[in-house]
C-alpha cells in the first residue's frame, strides 16, 4: 500500500473495481431471476430463490478461506514477499478443491430432503430441486473461482477479478434465455436454466482467467511456480484457519438465521418466496458496495501491518465508514425512490411488487449500519482479531434476528420478519464499536506469519 497517498484515495483506487465486480457478482444472480420472472413465470423465480439460504450456507467455509487467505496474502504482499504469498495461494485453493469435492459427493443427492426440510412450497418443490441438484455437483470449480478472485484481491489486483466477471456475467446474459427459449435446437430445460447458466458462466470465466493470468505474468498466474505449492502447508493452513474458521462459522450462523427466516416467509405462501428472493435481490445491490469498502478495509489493512505501517489503521477504519456513508447512503435513497420500478423488473405480479416493496422499505436503511459495522469488523481481521468480532456478530444474529422475526411475524405478520434486520444490525454496530474503541485498539498489531 502507497503509505505517501491519502487513505481515503487508496480506498477509493480498491473500491471502484472492487464494487463494480460485486455488483456484477450480484448481476449474474439477478439476470437468472429476471428472465426466469418473466419469462417463466413467479413459481420459477420461486423455486430459485428456495435454494438461496441453503447456497449461501455451503459457500460459508469458502467465504472463510478466502477471507483469511487474503488477509496473509496482504500482509505477505506488504512485506514484500511473492514467493510466501504463492504458498498461500497454494493452500487456499488445494483445501477449497477439497470441500467442493465433498460438497458435491455429498450434497447432489440430498438436495431433494434439503429442501423439504425448510418448507418448500410443494408447487415448486421439484424445480427447486432440480436447480439445486445441479449448482451442488458443480461446487468444486465454484470454490476455485471464488478462491482465486480473494487471492488476486488479497495483492491489490483488482482489476482482474472485475474482469473476470465480466466475462461471467455475459455469459450467463447469453446461456439462460438460450436453455429457456431452447434456441439453436438446444432442449428447454425451464429452471433449470439458470442453474445451467450459472456453471457455464464461472467456468468460461475460469478458463479465461487461466489465459489472462499466464499471458500476462501475474505473481499468482497457474504456472510451474504456483503449481508446485498445490498443496496443504500445515502452518499456513493454520493461520488462513485461525481467520478463516470463525468467518466461516459466522457466516454459517447467517445462513442458519435465512434457512430459518425462509422457513417463516413460506409459511406465507409463494408469493412471500418469490417477494424475499426479489428483495434479497435488490438488498444485495446495497449491500455489496458496503461488502466492498469492509473488504477493501481488510486488505488495505493487511497491506499497512506487512509493511510495518499499523498506525495506518485507524485512518483507513474512518475512511471507510466515511465512504460508506457517501456511497451506501446515495444509493439506497435512490433505492427508496425508485423501488416499484426496480421491483417491477423481477414480476408483473402486482401482489409481490407489493409484498417485495414493503420488505425494501423496511429492510433498507438498514444497509447503511450494517456497512459501518462491517467496516469496523474489516479492519480488525486485517490483523488476525477475528473471535470476538464473530463472536459478537453470532451473538446478535442468535439473541436478535431470529427470536425477534419468531416473536414479530407472529403479531404482525410478515413485516416481523422484515424488521428483525434492522434490529440484527443495529445492536451488530453497537456492539462492535463498543469492542474496537474499548479493547481492539490498544492491542499491539503484528503480522500473522
Amino acid at each position: 500500500m502507497n503509505t505517501e497517498r491519502p487513505v481515503w484515495k487508496t480506498f477509493l483506487l480498491f473500491l471502484g473495481p472492487m464494487m463494480m465486480a460485486n455488483i456484477l457478482q450480484a448481476l449474474s444472480g439477478t439476470l437468472n431471476n429476471i428472465f426466469l420472472g418473466k419469462m417463466i413465470g413467479v413459481s420459477a423465480l420461486a423455486a430459485a430463490s428456495s435454494f438461496f439460504p441453503l447456497l449461501l450456507f455451503i459457500i460459508s467455509f469458502v467465504m472463510g478461506l478466502g477471507s483469511g487467505a487474503s488477509v496473509l496474502i496482504g500482509q505477505a504482499w506488504g512485506a514484500k514477499q511473492p514467493e510466501r504469498v504463492r504458498e498461500v495461494a497454494g493452500t487456499a485453493l488445494s483445501l477449497g478443491l477439497l470441500l467442493g469435492l465433498g460438497i458435491a459427493l455429498l450434497g447432489g443427492p440430498f438436495a431433494g430432503a434439503l429442501l423439504r426440510t425448510l418448507n418448500t412450497p410443494a408447487d415448486v418443490l421439484e424445480d427447486a430441486t432440480g436447480y439445486a441438484r445441479i449448482m451442488l455437483v458443480t461446487m468444486p470449480g465454484f470454490f476455485v473461482f471464488m478462491i482465486f478472485t480473494s487471492v488476486l484481491r488479497g495483492v491489490g489486483d483488482m482489476i482482474t477479478p472485475l474482469k473476470a466477471l465480466m466475462v461471467s456475467t455475459l455469459t450467463g446474459l447469453l446461456v439462460t434465455p438460450t436453455l429457456i427459449r431452447g434456441w439453436f435446437g438446444l432442449p428447454q430445460m425451464g429452471v433449470a436454466s439458470a442453474a445451467c447458466a450459472s456453471v457455464a458462466s464461472f467456468l468460461v470465466a475460469l478458463l479465461w482467467l487461466t489465459w489472462h493470468l499466464r499471458r500476462t505474468g501475474n505473481p499468482l498466474a497457474p504456472n510451474a511456480a504456483l503449481l508446485r505449492h498445490l498443496r496443504i502447508n500445515r502452518k499456513i493452513l493454520l493461520a488462513v484457519l485461525r481467520i478463516g474458521i470463525p468467518t466461516a462459522v459466522q457466516m454459517i450462523v447467517m445462513s442458519l438465521a435465512e434457512i430459518a427466516l425462509l422457513s417463516l416467509v413460506n409459511g406465507f405462501g409463494s408469493q412471500a418466496t418469490a417477494a424475499y428472493g426479489a428483495g434479497n435481490q435488490v438488498l444485495g445491490y446495497v449491500q455489496f458496495p458496503a461488502m466492498s469498502i469492509a473488504i477493501a478495509a481488510s486488505i488495505l489493512g493487511a497491506q499497512a501491518i506487512g509493511a510495518g505501517n499499523p498506525q495506518r489503521l485507524s485512518q483507513i477504519t474512518r475512511a471507510g465508514i466515511l465512504i460508506n456513508f457517501a456511497v451506501t447512503g446515495s444509493l439506497l435513497t435512490l433505492c427508496y425512490v425508485f423501488s416499484r420500478s426496480i421491483v417491477g423488473l423481477y414480476t408483473t405480479d402486482t401482489a409481490v411488487i407489493e409484498i417485495t416493496q414493503r420488505y425494501l422499505h423496511i429492510c433498507l436503511w438498514s444497509t447503511l449500519v450494517w456497512g459501518c459495522s462491517s467496516v469496523v469488523a474489516g479492519v480488525m481481521r486485517s490483523s488476525g482479531s477475528v473471535l470476538v468480532p464473530t463472536l459478537i456478530s453470532i451473538s446478535t444474529i442468535l439473541i436478535v434476528e431470529v427470536p425477534v422475526a419468531w416473536m414479530m411475524s407472529g403479531r404482525i405478520g410478515l413485516d416481523g420478519v422484515w424488521w428483525a434486520y434492522p434490529a440484527t444490525f443495529s445492536v451488530m454496530l453497537l456492539a462492535q464499536s463498543t469492542y474496537y474503541r474499548a479493547i481492539w485498539r490498544h492491542r499491539p498489531i503484528q503480522r500473522l506469519i
